[in-house]
């Protein structure tokens, strides 16, 4: 990395999060956002960050959403934990099974997927886990809710359908309108663990839509429809029915739905989405939705 660059991002550190964002969102998304009168999808998604709902601490963290989620629609819904140690020590990895997945609680992209025990070592893990730990997930893009998250590593079942593979990612990007009716799109994301992950966008009736998101390529021929897609539809809608918009991650293995995370600032509020419009045209819907109600939390 040059000098300058690294002066750059040093001096990132000191700009106020509002400043930071915009700057941000320039780079990724090509304009300065307009913060004061917000129109655009990510737009609003940063004020979410800058102004963020008290309800998202806890239900962003992804041990403490567990209790919201067994009582909104029930346990049966939620990935088996394996252990949530205060301390991650060699007799807890002692103590793990063959394969599991490594989380940590307090933001994105913290997770190692762990087929074979025998691949890995307690100190690869432990040295990955304190990584994770000494992380400040808020510094990262500013997503003001996550400050309040005190790290956490976990361990969970690990996912496998018939082939070996895990599932795909099924995000549910749902919004409420005012009127009652909900609007739901699902971007899909395939071999999300293998070489190349594809993200695929369809509507609530799976029929493919011309969007891309970020850098995910798209898959060459749509992904089929879920059989239980109907299913998990009204888990996603009924997880999501006490906010505005929330993205609800769900996964399907053998027509059982897990659920895997609550997302309230996707992208931080700088993804690009392709066309253009599309920015837009969420940000009209966004606007749509009802006033903030109490959720159970």
């Amino acid at each position: 990395m040059s000098l300058s660059k690294r002066l750059i991002d040093s001096a990132k550190v000191f700009l106020p999060d509002d400043v930071f964002l915009s700057f941000v969102h320039r780079r990724r998304i090509g304009r300065f956002p307009n913060l004061k009168r917000p129109l655009t999808f990510n737009e609003q998604i940063l004020s979410r960050c800058l102004h963020p709902d008290p309800r998202y601490v806890d239900l962003s963290d992804k041990l403490a959403v567990r209790d919201f989620i067994a009582r909104k629609i029930g346990p049966q819904y939620l990935i088996p934990l394996i252990a949530e140690p205060a301390v991650f020590t060699k007799t807890v990895f002692d103590q793990l099974p063959n394969q599991f997945v490594m989380k940590a609680n307090h933001g994105s992209g913290f997770v190692k997927v762990v087929r074979d025990k025998k691949d890995t070592t307690f100190e690869e893990l432990a040295a990955l886990a304190q990584e994770w730990l000494a992380t400040d997930f808020y510094k990262i893009a500013r997503e003001r809710h996550y400050r309040a998250i005190k790290p956490r590593v976990y361990f969970e079942t690990l996912l496998l359908d018939d082939n070996g593979v895990v599932p795909a990612d099924l995000k549910f990007h749902v919004f409420n309108e005012k009127s009652g009716k909900q609007t739901i799109y699902i971007l899909v994301i395939s071999d999300r663990f293998g070489e190349t992950p594809r993200g695929d966008v369809f509507d609530a009736n799976w029929k493919p839509l011309d969007i891309t998101f970020g850098a995910y390529v798209r898959s060459e021929t749509p992904l089929p429809r879920p059989k239980n897609l109907d299913a998990l539809l009204e888990v996603a809608g009924a997880l999501a029915k006490d906010f505005e918009y929330v993205r609800v991650d769900l996964y399907s293995r053998n027509d059982d739905i897990f659920f895997g995370e609550l997302t309230f600032t996707p992208g931080a509020g700088v993804l690009r989405m392709l066309p253009e419009s599309v920015d837009y045209e969420w940000g009209r819907l966004l606007q749509m939705t009802r006033g903030p109600l109490r959720a159970e939390a």
